[in-house]
């Protein structure tokens, strides 16, 4: 699962930013990046890869910025590349963008865009993000993502930063975690309190379909309908082993518990209850193309290889392959 973390305070916020990415990569990735405001520019350096190989770029240079965002990819739409890697610019150059999970309607929205002249570089659907809020920006970042936000379907967690507002982050979820840390003079956003509880064990979760401004004095928080909301502040009183295990001992117990979880995040985004509809992003196959499957290979090994068993027997009576 994707990695969000970002910055925006007093401090030199690349080595927060690199800390905070490392803090998340128990999750797993192919590709790491960050996004800064300096010297009048968006920074962006980005790799496949480890941390590692992105920490050694960030050190051709020394950064001073005080504002930034972050991310750790797990390739859906768009190989594991460098240039695949967030964060993800628009076409002016001025608003970069971070995202967790899966734009179902990027090829519709990419469409449209195209159309009106804006030009893509990257496979992926997360692009589409950073140039739909684009196309909505008139000086008021926050307004252009609540709108840009309105006409995407899938799931998403976001962080946005723009050029012309060097003194706020913009945040947005659907689907996928976003927290909010609260400091002394500097905020976080992160899709992992792992990533921040170091500089805060104050934090204010946002729930699905709502926004919130970050500076660093402060945040406000909105519904995509506009409607202002206010969250209590909590206290984590775990420390940074127990937060990255869940507050249970060990990380067996944390992923047998997990499991509801993460059968809902597997299926957010691809299966429609309502109508029924399955939606595979990032095979690119249409109908015609998965009916003439005739064999499946499923490599497994230990108790995901049992879990490979019970899928074989699921495929062979259900699909008849």
């Amino acid at each position: 699962m994707c990695g969000i973390v970002g910055y925006i305070g007093e401090q030199r916020c690349v080595p927060i930013l690199l800390e905070g990415l490392k803090r998340l990569e128990y999750r797993g990735y192919d590709s790491a990046g960050i996004a800064v405001i300096e010297d009048s520019n968006i920074i962006i350096q980005k790799t496949a890869g480890k941390i590692s190989a992105l920490e050694q770029l960030l050190k051709q240079k020394e950064h001073n910025a005080t504002l930034g965002i972050g991310h750790t990819r797990w390739a859906t739409h768009g190989e594991p590349t460098d240039i695949n890697a967030h964060p993800h610019l628009d076409n002016t150059g001025k608003i970069a963008v971070v995202h967790n999970g899966i734009i179902e309607n990027y090829k519709s929205i990419r469409t449209f865009l195209q159309k009106k002249g804006h030009v893509f570089f990257t496979q992926t659907d997360t692009e589409i993000l950073a140039h739909l809020i684009s196309e909505h920006y008139d000086g008021d970042l926050f307004e252009a993502v609540r709108m840009a936000m309105t006409q995407v379907d899938g799931t998403y967690g976001i962080a946005v930063i723009c050029l012309d507002n060097p003194d706020r982050i913009v945040a947005a979820r659907l689907g996928a975690p976003l927290v909010i840390g609260n400091g002394d003079g500097e905020n976080f956003v992160a899709s992992d309190v792992a990533a921040i509880l170091r500089h805060t064990n104050q934090v204010v979760y946002l729930e699905d379909r709502e926004l919130a401004e970050i500076t660093k004095d402060g945040y406000r928080i909105s519904r995509i309908d506009k409607t202002m909301v206010s969250h209590k502040v909590q206290d984590i009183n775990w420390s940074l082993d127990m937060i990255e295990k869940g507050g249970y001992p060990h990380f067996m117990i944390k992923e047998i518990m997990e499991q509801p979880t993460t059968l809902r995040n597997a299926i957010r985004g691809r299966l429609n209850f309502e109508d029924g509809a399955v939606r595979l992003n990032g095979l690119n196959l249409q109908y015609k193309e998965l009916c003439q499957i005739k064999r499946i290979v499923i490599t497994a090994c230990g108790t995901s290889w049992h879990a490979g068993l019970i899928g074989e027997y699921l495929i062979e009576e259900h699909a008849r392959i």
